[in-house]
């Protein structure tokens, strides 16, 4: 069998960790307090940067910054089926997660939900990320993945390249939720998380139902101008 080598510095992994060393792990997930709205890096512990305080912004989990290593390696999950970085990201989003539980600044979910692709899609593609990596996370902290109760009724352009302006447009009426949910606190799932206007209609969606939605995803992709 080929040794197991971490996909950043490319020196072997001895223990059973795969996909990236406890090294480059250590040195690219989030290390200092960041906005759980905006992702700016702030100099003391709190929820919100005041912006997104005044806002009441949708919560963002992330593991790391898009832009400190890692997030190459978490768009090839999605571009070239790389899926070795899957578990140890998703362990290192549990610890983050249960740092800010303990801080009080979020609660655990009851369920969890991954952000549905077009049929379509998910037909030429062969694999929705957003599924894998919600269904490691419903494995490890034992939560219940709600399949299918959201869809994606339109086959929408990919958002990567459109403004800000140009994603909500996009993504308008793009979700419908097909299944009544019992839970009054989710989690939606995705890889990457930019402008949060995918997330942001899925929560909307939810609200209309009493839902109380929280973000995970493994990495963040600040607005120009915060990283």
């Amino acid at each position: 069998m080929l040794p197991n080598r971490c996909l950043m510095c490319h020196q072997q992994i001895l223990s059973n960790q795969t996909g990236i060393c406890a090294v480059c792990l250590d040195a690219s997930i989030y290390n200092v307090p960041v906005c759980l709205g905006c992702g700016k890096e702030m100099p003391l512990l709190a929820e919100y940067c005041g912006g997104c305080q005044r806002k009441n912004s949708l919560k963002v989990i992330a593991a790391c910054r898009y832009h400190d290593g890692l997030g190459h390696w978490v768009g090839q999950i999605k571009y070239q089926a790389q899926f070795a970085i899957i578990e140890v990201m998703v362990d290192a989003l549990i610890r983050r997660l249960h740092f800010l539980v303990e801080q009080g600044f979020v609660k655990m979910p009851q369920a969890i939900i991954a952000v549905p692709l077009h049929p379509q899609r998910l037909r030429n593609r062969g694999f929705n990320q957003a599924w894998l990596i919600a269904k490691t996370l419903s494995t490890k902290l034992q939560l219940p993945l709600l399949d299918g109760v959201i869809i994606r009724q339109a086959n929408t352009l990919p958002q990567a390249g459109l403004s800000g302006a140009m994603r909500r447009k996009n993504l308008l009426d793009a979700f419908s939720l097909t299944a009544d949910i019992t839970q009054q606190r989710v989690a939606i799932v995705d890889d990457v998380v930019t402008t949060g206007t995918t997330v942001s209609e899925i929560s909307s969606l939810l609200s209309k139902q009493y839902i109380d939605a929280q973000v995970w995803c493994l990495a963040r992709a600040e607005a120009p101008g915060l990283n």
